[in-house]
């Protein structure tokens, strides 16, 4: 009898609508994606979603590369942000989302008409279903700003540059970044995408193989940099925490910052020591600015490697995740990441987790202006390209703006060519 009920739960097992989905090496996403299968399989007892988590060594874009030439990819995984999503489009091994059944129902279910925008390949397809979005804003520190005798929160950069003549008249600098000067391609992200999506962020850098920049406005940011440098008024020497113990007095910051100030500095409190604005313009550019900042953000995958059932069943279980807003409340609760939705900050659900957490309020404000990185498979060489012919020569003063951005859009194009 014993034989008879284990061969019957093999055979059950294997007439379900199975699939594997890959998590992200993050501990507290494995969690999330586990209760997440629990639920829809205890809803749908015909279907066996298996949740993974994908290796984190070398890389989980590593994994996910020997996984596809094995032939041995899941049917689905998280943890895909858009650049490295444009090199697996480009060897074919993705599935367009809007291919597949109740998308448009999706996107209008999980309230992301706008954020969505951002995800859109040179095809016209969807590959990647945003899952969770890090603005990145500015924090100002308020109380010195105070002692300095300024009123008001600066929002453009000239009014920026005379808060740092201020700050170091004090012997305090405006900003304290050693990334400025390093030629890491990710720290490009959050010194210069965020200064050029404020300005022209409805202007994709690259687009195709092709540079599709505004031009003008890649030079207003080469400019503020440059023209911080000539002054003094940035460091990029390290310096633990300097915008914590005040020895600067702006600073960019992703939500995942201020779980770590809580305990370490007490005294860091939202609208009473700093706030948290969006990146700034040019004043000449206060009218007519996209307003836009970068988004630090990764989504989700069908690999087209899977068989159609498997697809087939792994997609009923992620329309099923991303179709109700409790969902992702928990995701928020359990990760805290903000999950991607243009309603985060006025929909009742997240109401009471916005109002213990006050700082993620402009964060949630701000994600549908929040753009993804630019779609091109050679990401980590472009970026590398722009900060060490461009930005990283400018800050340190050895190129103008202009021949700066002369010899990375040179060496772009190259890239682009290959």
């Amino acid at each position: 009898m014993l034989v008879c009920a284990l061969v019957f739960a093999v055979g059950a097992a294997a007439m379900a609508k199975s699939a594997i989905f890959w998590t992200a090496p993050n501990p507290s996403q494995e969690v999330f994606w586990h209760e997440m299968a629990k639920r829809f399989m205890a809803e749908n007892p015909e279907y066996n979603i298996q949740i993974l988590p994908m290796a984190e060594a070398p890389s989980s874009e590593a994994t996910i590369l020997t996984a596809i030439a094995g032939g041995t990819a899941p049917a689905a995984s998280e943890n895909i942000f858009i650049g490295f999503g444009a090199e697996l489009v480009q060897s074919q091994a993705l599935v367009p989302l809007d291919t597949m059944p109740g998308w448009d129902e999706l996107i209008a279910a999980r309230k992301m008409e706008e954020a969505i925008k951002g995800w859109v390949f040179p095809d016209g397809h969807y590959y990647i279903l945003p899952i969770y979005c890090n603005p990145i804003l500015y924090g100002w520190r308020t109380d010195i700003l105070a002692e300095l005798g300024v009123d008001g929160i600066p929002e453009t950069y000239e009014e920026i540059i005379e808060v740092g003549r201020l700050a170091k008249e004090q012997d305090m600098f405006l900003m304290i970044r050693p990334a400025l000067v390093m030629p890491n391609w990710w720290e490009r992200w959050f010194d210069f995408f965020t200064l050029y999506d404020a300005i022209r962020g409805d202007v994709p850098f690259i687009t195709g193989s092709e540079i599709t920049a505004d031009e003008d406005a890649v030079l207003d940011v080469f400019q503020f940099y440059y023209d911080l440098a000539q002054e003094g008024l940035i460091l990029t020497q390290e310096v633990p925490d300097p915008f914590q113990i005040g020895m600067s007095v702006w600073i960019e910051l992703g939500p995942w910052t201020f779980p770590g100030w809580r305990e370490q500095y007490p005294e860091m409190v939202y609208g009473e020591t700093y706030t948290l604005t969006m990146p700034p313009i040019p004043e000449k550019h206060r009218t007519d600015a996209a307003g836009n900042t970068f988004a630090d953000a990764k989504g989700l995958v069908l690999y087209a490697q899977a068989g159609q059932e498997e697809r087939e069943a792994v997609w009923d279980f992620i329309r099923w995740v991303f179709s109700n807003p409790d969902h992702d409340l928990l995701w928020i609760e359990t990760t805290a990441l903000p999950p991607v939705r243009d309603d985060l900050a006025d929909n009742p659900v997240f109401a009471a987790y916005l109002e213990a957490a006050p700082y993620l309020v402009p964060y949630a404000e701000s994600l549908p202006l929040a753009v993804p990185p630019f779609t091109h498979s050679a990401f980590a060489d472009i970026q590398t390209a722009l900060g060490e012919e461009g930005l990283i020569p400018v800050v340190r003063l050895q190129k103008t703006p202009e021949q700066a951005w002369a010899d990375a859009k040179a060496e772009i194009n190259r890239i682009l060519s290959r």
